[in-house]
């Protein structure tokens, strides 16, 4: 793989320019690559010792399951993110994650993160920032489950992934293939599958978005930014702050 290609240097790249030196780094991420099929758990919550990832190819989604058995989805994974960082640094994984298509992988082990801090600053600087941004990620699904309409907050999340998909070259401003269903959209939006058809078909008929046939069509993008209420400030792409 040219390093400088590939999703998670497109993304940390978004922070800081990364040097030669960094890259050649980066590159051992991708020592271990593997393949997952569809449904593969690559972390269950309550597991000790477990591995984190890079994902370079497909989709994931990490969740917790309550008591009652009801999933809910904490965030979808797309190519260039880290699956479980937490994982590697936390005794127990407090969630799973699970391969929502057939995946392409790289596990990174605890040394690997620490080795490569050691070497090369400005990487872990770089990586430090990819934690951060998932964190402020998770504060506005949280906005989005208590206090956003139902409209507002299946707007809002096609609009991030639409944003975090084209950082990676994944999307553009017309839309992006997307595998997921109306049962993971129930699941990471707080509703029920049949709610989410209706909303689907509301945002449909007002012209704003499509999602159909593993598509999303942003009709009219900024229109939809405007129910959403959304700004793309919180995903801190907007170019490297450090060289």
């Amino acid at each position: 793989m040219v390093m400088h290609e590939s999703p998670l240097t497109r993304k940390l790249s978004a922070f800081v320019w990364l040097s030669d030196v960094d890259l050649a780094t980066l590159a051992r991420f991708y020592r271990r690559r593997r393949t997952f099929a569809p449904g593969h758990a690559l972390t269950h919550e309550g597991q000790t010792n477990a591995s984190a990832f890079v994902l370079a190819e497909g989709w994931a989604c990490s969740y917790k399951i309550t008591p009652d058995g009801e999933r809910q989805i904490v965030d979808f994974q797309v190519p260039g993110d880290f699956l479980g960082l937490r994982s590697i640094l936390f005794r127990t994984s407090d969630h799973s994650i699970e391969a929502l298509t057939r995946i392409e992988a790289t596990e990174v082990l605890a040394s690997d993160i620490f080795d490569a801090f050691g070497e090369a600053p400005r990487l872990a600087t770089a990586v430090l920032w990819a934690a951060s941004r998932d964190e402020a990620m998770v504060v506005e699904h949280l906005v989005n489950l208590g206090r956003r309409t139902a409209e507002e907050r299946t707007a809002h999340l096609l609009l991030e992934l639409g944003t975090r998909l084209n950082l990676v070259g994944l999307a553009d401003q017309g839309g992006f293939d997307c595998p997921l269903t109306q049962y993971h959209l129930a699941d990471a939006l707080g509703l029920s599958a049949v709610h989410v058809n209706r909303v689907l078909r509301h945002l449909r008929e007002e012209k704003l978005v499509t999602f159909q046939k593993g598509r999303v069509v942003f009709d009219d993008l900024d229109g939809l930014k405007v129910l959403a209420g959304f700004d793309r400030s919180y995903l801190d792409q907007e170019g490297p702050l450090l060289r």
